[in-house]
């Protein structure tokens, strides 16, 4: 099984940027779909790109696209989502998942393994 631990969340401005990371750890990463989904207080856990085992296919949420690029290394154990032109809607806690089945799924709970979450808070 995959251990995920997330990291690089932070206060930013609004129209700033961050970058946060998911390392990877204790079976053969590229094994593995990844994605990233959100959680605003109050509200479900939402999708909001995923990468394929490769790399070579990835996909957004509408409200993300132009913005967020997801990007992951193989070598490294790492995926990445890096976050510009950041939204007060943006503001969420941030969880890094993983998944071995052949279809991307944008469902949460069709993702089997998960990280902690790291929060994003974007002030005016």
């Amino acid at each position: 099984q995959v251990q995920l631990v997330e990291s690089g969340g932070g206060l930013a401005q609004a129209g700033g940027s961050l970058i946060i990371s998911c390392a990877a750890s204790g079976d053969t990463f590229k094994n593995y779909n990844m994605a990233w989904f959100r959680q605003a207080p109050g509200k479900e856990r939402k999708f909001v790109a995923s990468v394929s085992r490769n790399g070579a296919s990835t996909e957004y949420v509408d409200s993300v696209k132009g913005r967020f690029t997801i990007s992951r290394d193989n070598a490294k154990n790492m995926v990445y989502l890096q976050v510009d032109n950041l939204e007060i809607e943006d503001t969420a806690v941030y969880y890094c998942a993983a998944d071995t089945t052949i279809l991307i799924s944008r469902r949460a709970n069709a993702w089997d393994f998960w990280g902690q979450g790291t929060q994003v808070t974007v002030s005016s």
